[in-house]
């Protein structure tokens, strides 16, 4: 996902739970892949970002959806924070 000057959009990259289990990427091609524990790419597939608001379908069919506010994005009932 890109801004309109090409440049990535300023959500895309990791995020993280707090304790560091769920590791949810949003890729610059408008794909993600989010990691829980051990398990490298549990869940995988399509996002749109419409300001501060994100749409997801999954590559299974599943929907869900977040927001970002202050720098932390709230996505179905986890809190993640963007890695440094």
């Amino acid at each position: 996902m890109s801004t309109q000057n090409n440049q990535p959009h300023p959500y895309v990259g990791m995020w993280v739970t707090k304790d560091g289990y769920i590791r949810h990427e949003l890729l610059q091609n408008g794909r993600y892949d989010e990691a829980r524990g051990d398990r490298k790419s549990a869940y995988q597939g399509k996002y749109t970002i419409v300001g501060d608001h994100i749409e997801y379908l999954d590559d299974t069919g599943f929907t869900a959806d977040g927001d970002f506010r202050d720098s932390v994005l709230y996505h179905a009932g986890m809190v993640l924070y963007r890695e440094k």
